[in-house]
């Protein structure tokens, strides 16, 4: 089949991009290419100053994806844009409540197709309004012309080189999750041939040709391990030999799941792939060296993270539920974290529309109130059941509630005499739960430098003072009872510097477990690496904490913990979602989702009634007596879970058409007939 450039490379000059990567300020974008204010530049300018290549590649990172949508937009990357959605609310884990996104109103309903508006969008990841093909498009350019720039030593030239490559196989990777097989695009073009033949590739040809370009960038060693030091403040961002190498695991996880790599394809019946298709989404068999693949990845990243040092789990400062709090949070959140193994930005301001996420999901205040329904991605209740105890015991619901322990699940507190607040606070639960979500009565207040949390606590009854009436109407920000705080953290973010983490530790650390237990390696190795994770924020050993599961050698149990570990540890990290697409996880994308209605109890008289009144805001400091029954802040609830009922998922109703394991290509570049072949059931 043959292909205009246009349709796939996008030759054609878009606008000059006013955002920045790294800490370069970005002075083009294609339009630089073609003619600038006030004369004519084109790329041989580009490639004869060091400078104006620095940008260009500063111009690429800029277009990275982002998971964090931070402004309302229909200009590419669509990652950016909060009208179209997170992928988080795709999953188990997270549910969205604004309607006018298009995960709302296109997924949860059902209605989406192949069809693009008059922008480019359709679906969540549109196809050709993400930057794809013109970012693949300038880092050959960069590959191809950076020996032509003077002034710039072999060195830099090598790694520009090198973290092109990098840059093209991350772009290919997001892409792929979404999509399957790809067309491969091994040069630039001039834009001046008549037809190109680029049709689309087999799943196999799409991950060795990812795997190429890391492979190539490892054995290179043109780029650092890491950026430490003085070289941090200014390259931190950029693709390192640790990113490459973190990233190639990532690319063998996918492809070794059963989503691609089992004895049946992923879709079945009217529209079963067949001939060509077939390999554009799935490997034609079950491959089980795949598997044997990601673990040899993941022993070189481990080999050489022992040698080259520098990445590491955060270690927590003492014992404590602040100090895992903070462990958990610094890992994450600070731009010099040793867990953090590839980072993106949208901007070097940290106000201002540059971060629209934190303004608009949170706000300067403390209690966040200066929001927006815009960033209403609620934590679900099935999510908020998978954090364990403090301990790391499972927390189990009709256990608890048996014995007495839901007024406890959150937090525990004494009432003391005199003291209107509940005094010697102790949080219950896995810390990173208090990181991710906004739960009732914990502490609003978090420092910066460290984990404490003071002030007011969180009201998230039904009529609470955060709350309100959201979780009766299954409305607004706190429509499942809980609130995110993954990436926001508290009014403490308020002009701290904006990232997301495209690749995190404890990701490749839980993804060696994955592939040691998927191999038949040892349980007990892989449980080690687990456990690992675990320790940093204070929880016992998955063993001594899950005795019935058998988990050094049940298969499945195993795979379980570590599926739920992954879910609790990356929130946002776009993970959960493709954990579920990627093992074919229909029974769990097809279950009910539930939210949590409490309600504040009053004594009146020898029993308790239900109160739908605020606390703290009508009765703290207010000379309340202290026998007045709202004088001392409430510990007593009940507890109502409920079928989230606002944005029903279809899915739910009508089961799980395997179709949505991939999406659709948008039908107008379908019937190019270049070779873009559709995926099963659009």
């Amino acid at each position: 089949m043959k292909l205009n450039i246009k349709y796939i490379i996008g030759v054609a000059a878009v606008a000059t991009l006013g955002m920045v990567s790294c800490t370069d300020e970005i002075k083009f974008g294609n339009s630089f290419l073609e003619k600038a204010p006030g004369g004519t530049v084109t790329a041989d300018v580009v490639f004869s100053n060091p400078e104006y290549t620095r940008n260009f590649l500063a111009s690429i990172y800029a277009t990275q994806y982002y998971n964090l949508p931070t402004n309302s937009t229909n200009a590419a990357p669509q990652c950016q844009n909060y009208w179209k959605g997170m992928p988080d609310a795709l999953g188990d884990d997270f549910h969205i409540f604004f309607n006018n996104t298009t995960v709302f109103s296109k997924y949860y309903n059902g209605s989406l197709t192949s069809a693009i508006d008059g922008n480019k969008n359709g679906n969540i990841y549109p196809y050709t309004n993400e930057f794809v093909w013109e970012n693949v498009r300038h880092c050959w350019m960069l590959i191809e012309r950076i020996n032509e720039v003077p002034d710039m030593s072999d060195a830099e030239k090598a790694r520009i080189v090198d973290e092109a490559r990098c840059l093209m196989a991350y772009t290919y990777f997001i892409a792929f999750r979404w999509y399957g097989g790809l067309p491969i695009i091994r040069q630039s073009f001039t834009g001046a041939e008549s037809s190109y033949d680029l049709p689309r590739r087999s799943v196999e040809s799409t991950v060795n040709f990812m795997l190429e370009l890391l492979d190539t960038a490892i054995a290179n060693k043109a780029l650092p391990w890491a950026y430490t030091g003085a070289e941090a403040q200014s390259e931190t961002g950029h693709w390192t030999l640790a990113g490459a190498m973190a990233l190639k695991c990532k690319v063998l996880a996918f492809a070794a799941s059963p989503l691609f790599n089992d004895s049946q394809p992923y879709y079945q019946g009217k529209y079963t792939l067949e001939n060509e298709a077939d390999t554009c989404a799935w490997y034609g068999g079950s491959k089980p060296e795949l598997w044997t693949k990601l673990k040899g990845a993941c022993d070189d990243f481990f080999t050489q993270m022992r040698s080259q040092g520098h990445y590491q789990l955060v270690k927590p400062a003492g014992n404590t539920q602040e100090d895992y709090r903070y462990a958990y949070r610094s890992g994450y959140i600070l731009e010099n974290s040793t867990e953090i193994l590839h980072s993106v930005r949208r901007s070097k301001n940290a106000s201002g529309n540059d971060y629209g996420w934190f303004n608009l999901g949170f706000g300067s205040e403390v209690d966040g109130s200066k929001t927006n329904d815009r960033y209403a991605y609620c934590p679900t209740q099935e999510y908020i059941e998978m954090f364990p105890w403090a301990d790391g015991s499972p927390f189990d619901w009709k256990k608890a509630e048996k014995e007495g322990r839901l007024d406890n699940m959150f937090i525990q507190g004494d009432t003391v005499k005199g003291k209107q607040q509940l005094q010697n606070i102790r949080y219950t639960r896995d810390p990173r739960l208090y990181e991710t979500a906004v739960v009732n009565g914990a502490r609003q207040a978090v420092n910066w430098g460290d984990g404490r949390a003071s002030g007011n606590n969180w009201e998230t009854w039904v009529g609470g003072t955060n709350a309100k009436q959201n979780p009766k109407t299954n409305s607004g920000i706190y429509a499942t009872g809980y609130r995110m705080l993954k990436y926001l953290v508290g009014s403490v973010m308020n002009r701290k510097f904006p990232q997301w983490n495209a690749i995190m530790l404890s990701d490749i650390y839980l993804t060696y477990a994955e592939a040691i237990v998927q191999t038949g390696g040892s349980f007990t190795e892989a449980i080690d690496y687990v456990d690992a994770v675990r320790a940093r924020v204070g929880l016992k050993g998955l063993v001594e904490c899950n005795p019935d599961k058998d988990l050094t050698s049940n298969k499945e149990n195993l795979l379980a913990e570590i599926m739920r570990e992954r879910a609790c540890d990356l929130a946002f990290q776009n993970e959960r979602y493709f954990d579920l697409i990627r093992y074919k996880r229909a029974d769990l994308l097809e279950r009910p989702l539930h939210g949590l209605r409490i309600y504040r109890l009053v004594k009146n008289g020898n029993g308790w009634v239900r109160s739908e009144d605020q606390w703290y805001n009508k009765s703290f400091n207010k000379g309340l007596a202290e026998d007045d029954p709202n004088f001392y802040e409430p510990s007593h609830f009940d507890f109502e879970r409920f079928q989230i009922t606002t944005g029903s998922r279809t899915w739910w109703s009508g089961g799980f058409d395997p179709k949505w394991y991939l999406q659709p290509f948008p039908i107008t570049e379908v019937n190019k007939n270049y070779g873009l072949v559709q995926n099963a059931g659009w």
